[in-house]
């Protein structure tokens, strides 16, 4: 597993500074051989690298190849889909048996936010089918997810009641939140599209701030 996205990032920032320069923005050299395609592009080099010239067609395809969906990308949506539906079973049962109106109303924030990211994820599966290599999302163990709650420990959540499920939802909650924050930073090392790096920013950061009310509440 690499570090943490610095080298996908900064290549991201290349291709983007390669259309910007497409537009004219800075750093190109034409010639008349090529005036019909367009200027030439600086594309810059990687750290001790000198930058090389390319041909507009060749800036965009580099472009593309840069945020074309990977095998990492495909495993967080799916993955993910399934984590948020278990976040969303949980707290619907805070709806009905939380004590706490501020557990309530947790419950109530974290549905808000994951139901619309679940549409969201899936029409991402569905717009990039085609680029899924080798079906790479199937076949996955979803129980085996970080921080996905056991049967058992759901069963236990369903029958308890008052102060004892505000107890054990904060609990189940938390450490599920986590799993989502671990899944994310995966996404964001592995992972090459844009998209879901935004996505997986943001759930990042979210659940990071909800795990911290969490606590507060416990």
């Amino acid at each position: 597993m690499r570090r943490h996205p610095t080298r996908r990032t900064a290549r991201t920032v290349c291709a983007l500074l390669a259309l910007a320069l497409l537009t004219g923005a800075a750093g190109c050299s034409g010639s008349e051989s090529n005036e019909s395609a367009g200027p030439d592009v600086i594309a810059p080099g990687r750290p001790g690298e000198e930058a090389t010239t390319v041909s507009p067609d060749e800036a965009k395809a580099a472009h593309r190849r840069q945020n074309r969906p990977n095998r990492a990308d495909f495993e967080f949506h799916t993955m993910m889909i399934v984590h948020h539906q278990q976040a969303l079973e949980m707290s619907e049962l805070a709806d009905k048996h939380a004590k706490d109106d501020r557990v309530g109303k947790l419950a109530d924030r974290i549905r808000t936010a994951q139901g619309p990211e679940i549409t969201f994820m899936r029409a991402w599966l569905k717009r990039n089918s085609a680029n899924d290599p080798s079906d790479s999302a199937k076949g996955h163990d979803h129980s085996s997810m970080p921080g996905m709650a056991s049967a058992e420990q759901l069963r236990e959540l369903r029958e308890a009641r008052g102060k004892e499920f505000d107890e054990l939802f904060l609990t189940l909650m938390s450490t599920h939140h986590e799993g989502a924050v671990t899944m994310a930073l995966d996404a964001l090392r592995e992972g090459n599209d844009i998209t879901t790096s935004e996505l997986a920013t943001e759930i990042a950061a979210q659940q990071k701030a909800e795990i911290g009310r969490m606590r507060s509440l416990r």
